[in-house]
């Protein structure tokens, strides 16, 4: 958000009160949405000639410099026209209806805006109430300053809303993260869930250590800022499953649960413990301050099945009773060392626990999770608190599905996408576990799994945490509409069109092209299921190329057919390419704050298109390789000519590519460290993970973006049509074409007619 312009700003839309807010109807952005607001058609005006009071309140505290950041206040030499008043006294701020039993936690975050022509008050029990009043009143101000006399009072539904910043496959900057964490603290988000995986300095595991890595005082000195915004910044660590970051290295390879699989820690080797307590202590010397540590039990689907000379498992699950109340025990004892040590532990409840294993479990851990009525009532009986749990992306690439590509516009209609904001919207207002569970906080996920650059998330992030303060509250187009203008400022234009053209045009990016057994990848181990024996071979995509005519260039094709869909909608979502593009760049200067935002997405949006005018020109050289043929028998030239036409197309797909790649490696590292493989004496040890594939392990640097081009046997097709042509030249006795093309070189070449164009 950035400083406030004052002057009148154009409101948002006036829709029926029914279906809408009271302070959107009135013109105000607002999001959470407070829980009550009452306002008179009475409205006076607010302007930087107001004086700033503060009754028990620090001077320095974060709410004041946050009032300051956002206005200017009594401008020297003039008289004051009224006076806002930052408070902080007992019983200040009410708490109402709530699902969260725990109402002291609740009323430390409740505030009270009283809105008067000479006076407005906001008014709280704690400071981090008296932040949530001021981000509130920031919000309403910055969408205009004509404001209503009345009153707001606004307490959270649930005590902690957190997101999850997966970190694992590349590092932020360290401003950069500082940056996140203010931003989510303006959307009332209060944890900050990291997970750095070997992006951290663990002094007892310094061998995973990769290239760049968080030092501890970082990790302390984000912790501090992260602090001063009433923002729990928490520890992220996964076991047993998850660890191939751990486990690929030789020197942890004993504690391996199957020798033949990185994925996962055997958890009856004591060995594993002292690891993990040493990567505990190193996490939490570095976390002075911090309440939580997620101890991240995700996807462990082979424990208790290990029975080998390395590992054993499957006795000891035996002797417990079930493959579950081993991982009761693993969670007991790994979860105990943080316990011992003042620190709330956040699990995953998931399988293979099974409904009788919940007794087993200590009480004082949370469950990052809700799992439906089977289980929640007895997670609530035996004393355990839990989380909602909602994901903002999952698998999708370059962008969040916010808006769905339909079927029709599909070249493979079995798969939907999804509308991400409205399924938040439903699960966090109505999920069964409102009824069932002891319910104490939210989770907004997204994950760096697929390579999506996390400034992508932010609409889930903030709509979706939204709703962990205020359930069914507002509709999930109203939430989109208010994120737009208060995350880019209120001149944007078109901002609910430009995030559907983003959503369909990253889903296209992905339909577009064929799934095929990959020819590179490790075969996967197992999945959730089952172990594979023998392992089953990973997945990549293709996209079918023409065939490669003979020596006399003889080229029968029916390519244009097979792929009329494909070049059909391709042609299409290039027209929304030029929309989008249009828009972003409009939007580009209209934006107030986060512009970087939307560099990443023009970023973005440009791999869209090299992806769309690749089928395009594809499409091309097919054409020319059907001239081509038939001017062989009469024009020998002029078939050549073609031929060397589609030569030179080949050339500019891969300028195309390559220039797109550095455009947007140069736009995302403004915000990234560098992805390599060695610097600051440590090297990154490149091995796949047994059983999950992920898109930004396929390679060390950021060439995991084009990486299924990479893969696409391009190269060789355009060498064996430059054989073929030569063939024919040599036949009438014509010129050669001995320029080879190097599909995976990255230097940018156009090709001799042009010149060479080499990146610095």
């Amino acid at each position: 958000m950035g400083r406030i312009v004052l002057c009148l700003l154009l409101g948002a839309a006036v829709a029926s009160p029914a279906t809408v807010s009271e302070l959107y109807r009135r013109g105000f952005n607002v999001l959470p949405q407070p829980q009550v607001a009452t306002l008179s058609q009475a409205q006076f005006t607010f302007s930087s000639n107001w004086k700033l009071e503060l009754q028990g309140v620090p001077a320095k505290d974060i709410s004041v410099t946050t009032l300051q950041e956002q206005l200017t206040l009594q401008l020297p030499g003039r008289p004051a026209e009224g006076t806002l008043r930052l408070v902080i006294a007992p019983n200040a701020a009410r708490v109402g209806i709530a699902q969260d039993a725990d109402k002291a936690a609740l009323a430390r975050q409740a505030y009270k805006i009283i809105l008067n022509p000479k006076q407005i008050t906001i008014a709280a029990n704690d400071l981090p109430g008296l932040f949530y009043g001021v981000v509130t009143f920031t919000q309403i101000i910055n969408s205009k300053l004509q404001l209503p006399e009345g009153t707001i009072e606004d307490w959270p539904d649930l005590q902690l809303r957190q997101i999850f910043w997966d970190d694992s496959h590349h590092l932020d900057k360290l401003d950069t993260l500082k940056q996140t964490i203010r931003q989510a603290a303006l959307f009332k988000i209060n944890g900050f869930a990291l997970k750095l995986e070997a992006h951290f300095q663990f002094a007892n595991a310094a061998t995973l250590v990769e290239p760049h890595a968080m030092t501890p005082a970082q990790f302390q000195e984000l912790t501090d800022y992260a602090l001063k915004y009433h923002v729990q910044l928490i520890p992220f660590l996964d076991a047993p499953g998850h660890i191939a970051f751990i486990l690929k290295h030789p020197a942890y390879a004993a504690l391996r649960a199957f020798p033949e699989s990185n994925y996962e820690l055997c958890v009856t080797n004591p060995d594993s413990y002292k690891l993990l307590e040493g990567m505990f202590q190193n996490l939490l010397d570095a976390n002075r301050g911090g309440k939580y540590f997620y101890l991240s039990t995700d996807e462990p689907y082979y424990i208790g099945l290990a029975k080998n000379s390395a590992c054993t498992e499957a006795d000891r699950a035996k002797q417990l009773g079930s493959v579950g109340k081993l991982l009761a025990e693993f969670i007991t004892k790994t979860a105990g060392y943080l316990h011992d040590r003042g620190r709330t532990v956040l699990f995953w409840g998931e399988y293979p626990l099974k409904p009788d294993d919940i007794a087993s479990l200590p009480k004082h851990i949370v469950n990052g999770e809700v799992y439906g009525p089977q289980f929640d009532p007895l997670f609530r009986k035996h004393g355990i608190r839990e989380m909602i749990y909602t994901s903002t992306q999952g698998e999708e690439k370059l962008f969040p599905e916010y808006f769905p590509l339909p079927a029709a516009m599909r070249i493979h209609p079995e798969r939907e996408g999804g509308r991400r904001v409205s399924e938040m919207f439903h699960k966090l207002s109505f999920d069964s576990a409102r009824r069932d569970a002891d319910l104490m906080g939210s989770m907004v996920a997204a994950w760096a799994d697929a390579g999506l650059h996390p400034e992508t998330f932010w609409l889930g992030y903030a709509t979706g945490s939204a709703y962990g303060w205020h359930p069914n509250s507002p509709d999930p187009a109203e939430a989109m509409s208010s994120f737009y203008r208060i995350f880019y400022g209120p001149r944007v234009i078109n901002m609910d069109r430009t995030y559907q053209l983003m959503s369909t045009q990253a889903q296209f990016w992905s339909d577009s092209w064929e799934t095929v057994q990959s020819k590179e990848r490790t075969p996967i181990w197992g999945n959730s299921n089952q172990i594979f024996n023998p392992r089953r071979p990973a997945k990549d995509q293709s996209l079918p190329l023409p065939p490669v005519p003979d020596r006399n260039l003889v080229f029968n094709s029916d390519w244009q057919l097979k792929n009329a869909k494909r070049l059909l909608l391709a042609g299409t979502f290039l027209a929304d390419n030029d929309e989008l593009l249009g828009l972003l760049h409009r939007n580009l200067q209209l934006a107030d704050s986060n512009n970087y935002n939307l560099e990443v997405f023009l970023s973005i949006a440009q791999l869209y298109r090299q992806n769309l005018e690749m089928i395009q020109n594809i499409s091309k050289i097919d054409g020319l390789l059907r001239s081509a043929g038939d001017a062989a028998g009469k024009n020998p030239s002029q078939a050549l000519a073609s031929v060397d036409q589609v030569l030179e197309l080949a050339n500019i797909i891969r300028y195309s590519r390559n220039r797109t790649l550095a455009d947007t490696t140069e736009t995302w590292y403004k915000s990234w460290l560098p992805r390599e493989a060695e610097a600051n004496g440590r090297r990154f040890l490149h091995q796949f993970d047994d059983v999950k594939d992920h898109l930004p392990d396929r390679t060390v640097d950021m060439t995991y973006l084009i990486h299924r081009q990479l893969l696409l046997e391009f190269g060789e097709w355009v060498e064996s049509i430059r054989t073929a042509r030569n063939q024919f030249s040599e036949t009438h006795k014509l010129a050669p074409n001995n320029q080879r093309f190097d599909w995976k070189n990255l230097k940018p070449v156009l090709g001799p007619a042009v010149g060479t164009i080499t990146l610095e």
